[in-house]
């Protein structure tokens, strides 16, 4: 289980910037797919649960499992039935409370995304994911189709319901990770301890 970090602020939530002055980096120019559920927990509490990757099979329809292979990369292993496949994705910019955006290391099929956290009125929050299917060969006519991005959209909305549904169960969140990534790289507020102390990234 994810240890939590307290101590790390929360970026403010305005679209494109950071509270340091830095432009936040935007990945999808252009996108297939764009979904956005509200569910009935903080802010805070999404984003916690959200970055405990090792817990998406609990609820969701396809991800059957998640493990680390690097400080920002993890290997997802997706599927129906006996169908199975694994690819790893880099995550690429994070902000607490706000933001974070992936890509795919896999060439064919290839995709990014982004999910946002929004505070709604209500004390909920609005979850926002984009993503970008950039496949290669054959593949790239096929997700040119309109039928191909309603299908994408549709398994995007049914897992964004499904957390939804298992956020608002657990009414809290199972662990967090508060850090901050940069162009692929962890921020650090502290020099790095030497490797054997560095701690492994807390998906789960």
């Amino acid at each position: 289980m994810a240890h939590e970090d307290d101590a790390q602020q929360a970026v403010p939530n305005t679209p494109g910037a950071l509270g340091d002055g830095v432009t936040r980096r935007r990945p999808l120019r252009e996108r297939h797919v764009e979904e956005t559920v509200e569910v009935a927990v903080p802010v805070r509490t999404a984003y916690n649960q959200w970055t405990q990757f090792k817990t998406f099979p609990r609820f969701s329809a396809v991800v059957r499992g998640v493990e680390q292979i690097r400080p920002t990369v993890t290997a997802w292993t997706i599927g129906y039935g006996p169908l199975r496949h694994r690819f790893a994705v880099e995550i690429v910019e994070q902000d607490p409370d706000a933001y974070l955006a992936w890509r795919a290391l896999a060439q064919n099929p290839s995709h990014q995304g982004e999910v946002e956290f929004r505070p709604t009125e209500s004390g909920g929050t609005a979850i926002t994911v984009r993503m970008l299917l950039e496949p290669q060969g054959a593949a790239r006519i096929l997700t040119r189709s309109s039928r191909a991005a309603r299908l994408t959209a549709r398994l995007v909305r049914g897992e964004l319901v499904n957390f939804k549904e298992f956020i608002e169960g657990l009414g809290r969140e199972g662990g967090a990770w508060r850090g901050i990534i940069r162009n692929g790289r962890v921020q650090h507020d502290h020099p790095e301890p030497p490797r054997s102390r560095v701690a492994q990234w807390p998906v789960g």
